[in-house]
């Protein structure tokens, strides 16, 4: 049974910063393409960032340096440092991890997290 845990969301004044943290026990293979992927409200989901098994980041045109994603090791530990947030950042964020890379089109997904709300106003 995959489990997605993440936390780290909150309520933020633009310019603050905020970590988001996620672990996922449960995967059955080895090699995951770890992302955080958001949803505002009215919006569909959209990819923020990923991270590859060899810890590789890549983030989307919107985040313009503002984010940094890592992953921790061996483990299925992904987290999202997230800086001069601005209100448009504002929706709940997932996390997921893909199998394999993260290039495009992505793998099957296995596993979805119910995800975290970031709200961002002054």
């Amino acid at each position: 049974q995959v489990d997605v845990e993440e936390s780290g969301g909150g309520a933020v004044v633009p310019g603050g910063s905020l970590r988001l943290s996620c672990t996922i026990s449960g995967l059955a293979h080895s090699t995951y393409c770890m992302s955080w992927f958001r949803q505002a409200p009215g919006k569909v989901h959209e990819r923020v960032a990923s991270v590859d098994d060899s810890g590789a980041a890549t983030y989307a045109d919107f985040v313009q340096g503002r984010f940094i994603a890592s992953r921790e090791g061996p483990f299925y530990k992904l987290y999202l440092q997230m800086n001069t947030l601005k209100p448009e950042d504002t929706a709940v964020y997932h996390c997921a991890a893909h199998l394999g890379g993260c290039k495009e089109p992505l793998g099957m997904l296995d596993a979805w997290g119910q995800g975290t709300l970031v709200t961002v106003s002054p």
